[in-house]
């Protein structure tokens, strides 16, 4: 059972978070499915109306209180505001060490998950090294 990420108390987790877009269970509920089966402790968000930073700032506060060894972070596919889920890694990063923290990222498409790596999601976030590649 999916929470809110941002009405969930710091200390109310466990060693495996995983993140998800509020609405993949139903874009996608076969690979929302292979989420479960990793972990029920899924938390859920929704960057079209909560701000990236807030989202950041909550995670901050959890891996600080809470020894967390794992988060996986799950959008679907093509979403202009679920990709920034892939982002925040990389800025809790800047404010913290998480080296001891596993952090995966997946995209749903056709109800499968597809691992997207470190490098193409930094990538992404330039679009004129995308276009100097093409």
């Amino acid at each position: 059972m999916k929470k809110d990420l941002l009405k969930t108390n710091v200390y109310d987790v466990e060693d495996t978070l995983i993140i998800v877009g509020s609405c993949l269970d139903r874009m996608q509920p076969d690979a929302y499915k292979e989420l479960e089966s990793i972990s029920s402790n899924i938390y859920d968000v929704c960057l079209e109306e909560t701000h990236i930073n807030m989202v950041i700032t909550k995670l901050i506060g959890m891996i600080s209180r809470v020894k967390i060894k794992k988060i996986i972070f799950a959008s679907v596919d093509k979403s202009p505001h679920c990709v920034q889920l892939h982002y925040i890694e990389n800025e809790i990063r800047k404010a913290m060490d998480i080296d001891n923290i596993e952090m995966i990222h997946y995209v749903a498409v056709d109800n499968k998950l597809i691992e997207i790596s470190k490098e193409t999601i930094q990538k992404s976030k330039s679009l004129s090294e995308l276009e100097q590649n093409k």
